[in-house]
């Protein structure tokens, strides 16, 4: 079975740039948005206005991003912690990810589901996998506050 990428059941906000191939589904996407290509952006995740997503992204379930954010190239979304030794199969075991406005995310980094406040910057290659509730920039695996 070959299946082939593709846009469904979006709501776009104005001003929409969406760069082929990708796969975006069942998710909103705000006014002024860049969307970079092999990109999936799946069901449920929200995107605010004003937000540049690079190439190569994967944005899971439960994931709501604010306005004015930057996600660099190959920044990795998680929402399943795999607590019982693999997937869960119940998606009630999922977590949310909450990205605050003024946020940018370098390149390759990971974020598990946390909660990230506003005006924050992820250095590239990050992990992080706590709530960031101080803003400043934050670097490393674990990802750790290195500068205001």
């Amino acid at each position: 079975m070959i299946k082939h990428s593709e846009i469904r059941d979006v709501k776009f906000g104005e001003n929409v740039t969406v760069i082929e191939p990708l796969n975006l589904y069942e998710c909103m996407i705000g006014d002024n948005c860049f969307i970079g290509p092999f990109s999936e952006i799946q069901k449920g995740v929200s995107i605010g206005n004003n937000c540049k997503i690079q190439s190569h992204n994967f944005i899971c379930e439960l994931v709501t991003i604010g306005n004015n954010c930057f996600i660099g190239h190959g920044v990795m979304f998680i929402n399943d912690l795999m607590n019982e030794g693999g997937p869960a199969g119940d998606k009630a075991k999922w977590k949310a990810t909450k990205i605050g406005d003024h946020v940018s995310i370098g390149s390759n980094a990971t974020i598990l589901p946390v909660e990230i406040c506003d005006h924050v910057v992820i250095g590239a290659g990050s992990v992080v996998t706590k709530n960031i509730t101080v803003p400043g920039k934050y670097a490393g695996n674990p990802a750790k506050k290195i500068t205001n």
